[in-house]
């Protein structure tokens, strides 16, 4: 049975299982490769998304169970025109081994869609989820920082 989904503004319409994980229809139906598998069992946040605004983990999220549009890292900003949140990663060099970068911003860009304001503890609870094995923390927050005052906020 073909289950229909919208991602990253496009509609698609998929012939899978009901319970594969939607990191899998993403990956590997798709082609979308930026969101990661890390740990498959919404530990780590290598895999998080957006639906409809809200950071999920894509790994444990059925496709079946699935409502509301997904974006993914290749939706948030284009190369010539980056988020927020993706510029100010540049700037602070979060990035070591990159490997949980995209579940990092993409959590990162939630959060500060309803916190324009976020401090430090705000950004730390915010965060937790996500696993950084490189330690770059320090610089996660700098960036989140950074990008409120880009948009508008502290």
């Amino acid at each position: 049975m073909a289950i229909a989904l919208v991602v990253n503004g496009v509609a698609h319409s998929v012939d899978v299982p009901q319970d594969m994980p939607l990191l899998w229809v993403l990956r590997d139906e798709l082609g979308l490769t930026g969101t990661k598998f890390g740990c498959g069992i919404s530990a780590c946040g290598a895999c998080t998304v957006q639906v409809d605004g809200e950071a999920v983990r894509s790994c444990t999220l059925a496709i079946g169970d699935l409502e509301g549009e997904v974006t993914t890292i290749e939706g948030l900003g284009a190369p010539d025109d980056l988020a927020a949140i993706q510029a100010a990663w540049i700037k602070h060099q979060v990035a070591q081994c990159g490997y949980c970068q995209s579940g990092q911003i993409m959590q990162a860009a939630a959060f500060l869609a309803q916190n324009r304001f976020p401090t430090n503890l705000q950004i730390d609870a915010a965060m937790q989820g996500n696993l950084c094995r490189c330690g770059t923390y320090p610089r996660i927050r700098a960036a989140i920082k950074d990008a409120a005052r880009e948009m508008g906020g502290a």
